[in-house]
């Protein structure tokens, strides 16, 4: 079989993508298609939404081919006529992608992003375009709370363990670095994505040592600009001293790592002996089950804790574990489209968002229009592909994760609290809804 990263294989789709694909061609279907993706409703909870994932998408539309071994499989399924299969061979992502840049603060209805292309290719692409921005999208919201409650306190990625998989674990890593988070502890994605990577030491490490203290000392030796001793598989306090008396007898140590128990409490008692013994310079990182609410109320209560690592409850979401997230048709061969199921009606027409600021800087109101509209505002979706081939070369992370700071920066403040705060502004634009009506009469008139 062809070697390829499992990403990019064709084949991570949904089974009707393909049989769609043959029924349009057997029927000579292939004009222009606009399809856009939203999120029908924030999740409970949820003030707003940090769009993330686009970088997967482009990678995942500048790279999608059929293999031979991919052609050679779908045949075996006896679910394909050779004609079609053989027109897979040249299948090529020609169309055009438009979409909010990565760290942008999106609500509901709002397209986060717009494909432009022939039938076949835009509907295609549906099931991955879905899985990857659905994804980081949803943990790149979660760890923005996650920052916000830190009031500048750093956060470390500490979730690949529990994570759904390999590839959420590693998205999940750069999209909560794009979100505001200081690293990771997953090392593929320093190495893949440029994320600062972090450590320190497991309980297996102590429990392995007949004593605690030479535990401590050898890792200490063996790590000595990265010193960061985990002092709770026993007792916590006793730890601390043991760490103390280490660092008189010049054994290297940046911090301590607290894991259980009450965290607040612990910090105080561990701060204090720290303090005491010459020890005023090492760190307190804290971990355990955390998520924004038990972060705020870590920093709410003046927990001396200085840095928090953050794993499962962000990376999978926990309170909120999906996005009702759709990618729909909204144009084909010049004329507007509108799906109306019941609770599930979408806008017709291809569409931009238009974001106000009032004079003080935060923001103000949204807009969804029609894209032809003269909106007040800027414009939300920018071209990212043309013709298949990118428009301009891909952002750094890092000026990603610059953008999600401003952004989050200028948000309302109720919106930026954990709590449920009223709703943001969103409307859609008269030429909207009159574009809707116009396609209901046409299809009664039918």
């Amino acid at each position: 079989m062809t070697a390829r990263d499992p990403e990019l294989d064709p084949l991570l789709t949904d089974l009707y993508e393909l049989t769609m694909l043959q029924a349009y061609r057997a029927s000579g279907m292939n004009d222009t298609a606009v399809f856009e993706m939203f999120v029908r409703a924030l999740p409970p909870g949820r003030n707003f939404l940090l769009a993330a994932g686009l970088e997967q998408v482009v990678e995942y539309l500048l790279g999608l081919r059929f293999a031979d071994d991919d052609l050679a499989w779908l045949a075996s399924t006896g679910r394909f006529d050779d004609a079609f299969l053989d027109s897979l061979r040249d299948f090529r992502f020609t169309g055009d992608l438009d979409a909010m840049p990565e760290g942008t603060v999106a609500f509901a209805d709002e397209p986060l992003l717009r494909v432009t292309a022939p039938l076949r290719e835009a509907q295609f692409i549906e099931s991955r375009v879905l899985n990857l921005v659905h994804l980081q999208t949803l943990v790149a919201s979660k760890a923005a709370r996650c920052v916000l409650a830190a009031a500048g306190k750093p956060l470390i990625d500490f979730g690949l363990r529990r994570a759904h998989g390999a590839e959420a674990g590693l998205l999940s890593a750069r999209a909560s670095y794009l979100a505001g988070f200081a690293g990771t502890a997953t090392v593929a994605a320093a190495r893949r994505f440029g994320v600062p990577v972090f450590g320190t030491m497991a309980h297996s490490f102590v429990q392995a040592h007949d004593d605690e203290a030479a535990a401590f000392a050898d890792f200490a030796r063996a790590q000595p600009a990265n010193a960061t001793l985990l002092i709770d598989t026993y007792d916590t306090a006793r730890a601390a001293h043991k760490v103390v008396a280490l660092a008189r007898r010049g054994v290297p140590v940046q911090g301590v790592r607290i894991d259980s128990g009450d965290l607040g409490a612990h910090a105080r008692e561990v701060r204090r002996i720290l303090d005491e013994g010459g020890l005023a310079q090492a760190r307190i990182f804290a971990s355990g089950n955390l998520d924004e609410e038990r972060v705020q109320a870590l920093v709410a209560g003046g927990a001396p804790i200085d840095a928090f690592g953050v794993g499962t409850r962000m990376n999978v979401s926990a309170d909120a574990p999906f996005l009702d997230c759709a990618y729909k048709l909204a144009e084909y061969a010049g004329k507007p489209r509108r799906k109306r199921s019941e609770g599930k009606a979408t806008w017709p027409g291809r569409k931009q968002v238009f974001r106000r600021a009032d004079s003080a800087g935060p923001m103000a109101g949204d807009l969804i229009a029609l894209d032809a509209d003269q909106a007040q505002g800027t414009p939300l979706l920018v071209p990212v592909l043309r013709a298949g081939a990118r428009v301009d070369p891909p952002p750094a992370l890092t000026a990603l994760r610059e953008r999600a700071r401003e952004q989050m920066a200028m948000l309302p403040e109720a919106l930026r609290a954990l709590a449920p705060a009223p709703p943001y502004p969103v409307a859609v634009a008269p030429s909207v809804r009159t574009l809707a009506d116009a396609v209901d009469a046409q299809a009664r008139s039918r």
